[in-house]
């Protein structure tokens, strides 16, 4: 089992960001993404800009962080808006920014625009916060297993922080284990997530022994629940 494996439902809590990404999402919802994330222990919750400043009200007092998005979910804004939505959701409150890759120029081999286009991003969140993280979706169930290395290496030439396998709204699908073992082999030391399709515990646990440590989830509590029975 590897280091580090959760053996307990608070210890998977803790690697799960409790995530909330449909466009029609509502006040209630997110409120009640909050809540859950209190009651559960996740370590962040996942959201559209927008309700940014309402999750770090709801949750200042928790050890949940927010988690928000740019260039969500076609990675095809151009980077300086890509920037400015990193740059005001940590200044709103986000602890974490998961940022979609430029896909077309990673699918092309153009490695200095891919590069670019995250170093901008993670220049504008961690000039509000030096400690805030980037993540950055590859997308990797549209790639090509050379092109997921290739992002591997930009995202680290970029210093980010972790490598993401997916969105969840890719017609393509999501995490696989074999995605997640190719993120952690190509992309160390920058942490893996994994994220998209992840529905039941086994699936879960699947990602972290393969690599993963963190998981975005949007059947975190049927996960936890599921183990707790």
């Amino acid at each position: 089992m590897p280091s580090g494996f959760p053996t307990t439902r608070a210890a998977l809590a803790r690697c799960i960001d409790h995530t909330l990404l449909k466009p029609e999402a509502t006040a209630a919802d997110i409120e009640n993404l909050c809540n859950e994330a209190r009651e559960y222990g996740f370590f962040g919750v996942c959201v559209n800009p927008i309700w940014v400043p309402p999750c770090a009200e709801l949750l200042r007092d928790a050890p949940t962080c927010v988690v928000s998005v740019a260039g969500f979910p076609l990675g095809a804004s151009a980077t300086p808006v890509k920037a400015l939505e990193a740059k005001l959701a940590v200044q709103q409150g986000a602890a974490e920014v998961d940022m979609v890759v430029k896909l077309a120029a990673l699918r092309a081999g153009d490695r200095e625009a891919v590069v670019r286009d995250i170093a901008e991003v993670v220049a504008a969140a961690k000039g509000v916060n030096e400690r805030a993280l980037v993540k950055v979706i590859l997308e990797t169930r549209a790639l090509t297993t050379e092109q997921i290395i290739l992002g591997c290496r930009c995202a680290a030439e970029a210093q980010a922080d972790f490598v993401k396998t997916s969105t969840g709204f890719h017609p393509a699908g999501g995490a696989t284990v074999g995605h997640v073992a190719l993120l952690h082999r190509h992309a160390a030391p920058l942490g893996v997530k994994a994220a998209g399709g992840i529905r039941d515990a086994a699936s879960a646990l699947a990602m972290i022994e393969a690599g993963a440590a963190r998981l975005g989830l949007s059947a975190g509590v049927a996960v936890l629940r599921e183990l707790r029975a």
